[in-house]
């Protein structure tokens, strides 16, 4: 596989680490001391964790890393950048594998790798810092048995699209990627990057089930509004749901 063809954001710090118990604890240690942008890549996890405090396994020549950064924004609006990560990452399988056909991203923040999960985001905020965790199955996808049970089963990168990058690799494709929407983000607000996920997102316009910790909707995937949230279509007019997990 080539180098990136995009050059290392400026200003932004690079950790690699062979080993951590997870990046995002390592992103707030890192933020006590260094208070300016810094992707920190661990090689190896022994306590990595995902939404809801779900274990995320990680079998080697994975990628898990975590982007540590300083918004001075409202909490809502500092939440919509897991549309941003997500953009990112889109972007960078894409750089890596030379194609998109093969890409789609779900609502609110996973993407998928022909119809599979192949990686996932994660939004921490701590006392003066933002940490954006991304785990992606470059290698290999863990077992199923490891995994929550799921209608989108993990898919690697490798066994998909059968390219090979490293972690290593990976990131220098990814931290551009980032750095390009967010300086949009900032720029424009979230107008944009709501209309370039639109463009990438899967299911748009087709039936889905949104379910969330009370019940369970059903209708058309029509938008996502202003706020992030998802709209959906039904026979009584439209619905706006803030959090709920997806399914086709």
């Amino acid at each position: 596989m080539s180098a990136s063809r995009h050059s290392w954001p400026e200003g932004v710090g690079r950790i690699v680490l062979p080993q951590t118990d997870s990046t995002m604890k390592e992103a707030a240690r890192v933020a006590a001391s260094s208070p300016f942008p810094q992707w920190i890549l661990a090689l190896d996890q022994t306590a990595g964790h995902g939404r809801r405090g779900r274990p995320w396994t990680m079998p080697k020549g994975n990628f898990a890393a975590t982007l540590v950064m300083f918004p001075n924004e409202a909490a809502a609006q500092i939440a919509l950048r897991s549309f941003v990560a997500s953009l990112a990452l889109f972007d960078a399988v894409a750089d890596v594998t030379g194609r998109s056909d093969m890409l789609a991203l779900k609502w609110p923040n996973d993407v998928l790798l022909n119809g599979g999960k192949f990686a996932g985001i994660l939004l921490e905020r701590g006392a003066n810092h933002l940490s954006i965790g991304i785990g992606a199955n470059l290698a290999a996808a863990p077992p199923v048995s490891d995994v929550e049970p799921s209608p989108f089963p993990p898919v690697s990168l490798n066994a998909e699209a059968s390219v090979q990058a490293t972690p290593e690799e990976f990131l220098d494709a990814l931290a551009p990627a980032y750095a390009h929407w967010e300086a949009q983000f900032v720029t424009y607000g979230f107008n944009p990057i709501r209309t370039a996920w639109l463009a990438r997102a899967a299911k748009l316009g087709q039936p889905i089930r949104a379910r969330t910790t009370q019940e369970e909707h059903h209708g058309t995937f029509e938008d996502v509004d202003a706020d992030g949230n998802l709209v959906l279509r039904q026979s009584a007019g439209t619905l706006s749901i803030p959090a709920a997990e997806v399914f086709f």
